[in-house]
């Protein structure tokens, strides 16, 4: 038997795990996010970037750090918009990608390559320990939700077997102390925020970090581990022997055949996010939902530019885009934007 963490680790980062591979996100996909829903997102937090440098919290030429980009379209997008408001920062600012999965790096170079030719230049990492910055202002879209977790239930947490069958048992230290600490009853406990907020920590001797993700302050007392497979929602424990009634399992689907061929996933518990980054020295800058923040980063006035300077059929079918982002019933309210701050140059 292994901890859940490890079974989710292997379906999403093992030898053929989901993300091992170039997954294409958005209506070919399992799922959409942000990125893929409107440019305006990587617009608002281009507009941030500038409000932040012009505010001298960060210099003018801090390094641009996106985590998990996927393909690099949200990087891209921020570097269009940085252009087109102010220019002259593309002169001086660095920009750089974070990102373990190989398939994904040299997606993301191509791309770079194909949208700028050699008017920008990218710098691409595996890992948050090869940067050494004194400064950085760092972008996250949905990467915490995607991290591996412990399923608790009271005093024991689920183990897994090869078969993908499971098994509550006893509880190891870490998990303990996460349930002792926040009075969790059932769901989830996140793995490996504490060591991700250090490695931050030890990168860049000043930075902004802001992401997005969907979740709350306060967990919810349940689980809320699902899948996500061809934009269907599929509740983990539907699939598994804990679930008695077949008229309550999704027919022609089990875990053998959607297991790194799918989306695992949960909602992040912030609270427990933000204690991770208070303890490695950065602080909370902000915590609102995504609504409120892209509103925050003036999002509505870049709409507003784009109605005065492009043709009415344009400006509808973006605004339209833009507005899955902020509606209060897609990613408006459920999805929250958070900022953190370490250090100031």
């Amino acid at each position: 038997m292994k901890a859940f963490s490890a079974y989710m680790h292997e379906w999403l980062y093992g030898e053929n795990g989901y993300y091992t591979k170039f997954r294409t996100i958005g209506k070919e996909g399992d799922f959409y996010t942000a990125v893929s829903s409107s440019m305006f997102f990587g617009g608002a937090i281009a507009k941030r970037l500038i409000a932040v440098i012009e505010e001298g919290f960060l210099p003018r030429d801090t390094m641009v750090v996106e985590i998990g980009a996927h393909q690099g379209y949200l990087l891209a997008d921020i570097v269009q918009f940085v252009y087109t408001l102010k220019p002259d920062l593309l002169q001086t600012l660095r920009f750089a990608i974070v990102e373990p999965q190989a398939e994904n790096r040299e997606a993301q170079k191509k791309y770079f390559h194909e949208a700028f030719g050699g008017a920008v230049s990218l710098e691409v990492y595996e890992d948050l320990s090869e940067l050494h910055e004194e400064s950085a202002f760092v972008v996250a879209n949905e990467i915490f939700d995607a991290f591996s977790c412990e399923l608790v239930k009271e005093d024991q947490m689920l183990y897994a077997n090869e078969d993908h069958t499971f098994v509550f048992d006893k509880q190891d230290d870490f998990t303990k102390n996460i349930v002792q600490k926040y009075g969790l009853q059932k769901g989830e406990v996140a793995r490996g925020y504490e060591a991700f907020a250090e490695a931050m920590a030890a990168a860049f001797g000043c930075y902004e970090f802001v992401t997005f993700d969907y979740g709350d302050l306060e967990p919810r007392p349940d689980f809320s581990i699902r899948i996500y497979y061809k934009h269907q929602t599929i509740p983990f424990f539907a699939l598994t022997d804990f679930v008695k009634d077949e008229a309550e399992k999704p027919k022609d689907l089990t875990l053998a055949e959607l297991c790194c061929q799918s989306d695992i996933t949960y909602d992040v518990h912030f609270n427990h996010l933000i204690d991770a980054y208070k303890a490695s020295g950065a602080v909370l800058h902000q915590y609102k939902t995504q609504l409120a923040t892209l509103v925050n980063f003036g999002i509505i006035e870049l709409l507003d530019m784009l109605r005065q300077n492009a043709d009415e059929k344009t400006y509808l079918a973006e605004l339209n885009r833009a507005k899955m982002l902020i509606d209060p019933t897609f990613m408006g309210e459920r999805f929250k934007g958070v900022i953190f701050r370490k250090g100031n140059t």
